[in-house]
């Protein structure tokens, strides 16, 4: 098998889902650019996860970014030019969860885990960071 690191990266939109069943420790801690890992192959993937997507266009399936610290991160929808949800939980106490709502314009609102009221998702990432 080839390793990640020798395949070519692809744009979010161009990878092949991934439906390998997957737990938790075996999730990367780092981007993943050759395969979009969804949220229904985590084995241990809460229902709010399982769910994320359903009010968005078309429901969207969350699909893995990486490890920010403890978190676990995930994103429903496009990266960029729509409507998109990234959801967090700690990798040790899955129940302890944060969403951040991306809107088309760029602007956001998700509270972190400091309980601050972020409207940039740079800074509500950095509040996962800071929080691990």
């Amino acid at each position: 098998m080839v390793g990640d690191s020798e395949r070519p990266a692809l744009r979010y939109d161009q990878r092949p889902v991934d439906r390998t069943p997957i737990h938790t420790e075996q999730l990367p801690d780092t981007p993943v650019r050759d395969r979009n890992i969804v949220a229904s192959a985590w084995i241990e993937a809460p229902e709010s996860l399982r769910r994320l997507g359903d009010d968005l266009p078309d429901a969207p399936e969350a699909e893995y970014k990486r490890r920010i610290g403890s978190w676990l991160l995930w994103r429903a929808g496009p990266a960029t030019d729509a409507d998109a949800i990234y959801w967090a939980a700690r990798a040790d106490r899955l129940d302890e969860q944060m969403a951040f709502q991306l809107f088309p314009d760029g602007s956001g609102d998700g509270v972190g885990p400091s309980g601050t009221r972020h409207t940039r998702f740079r800074s509500w990432k950095e509040d996962l960071r800071d929080h691990s």
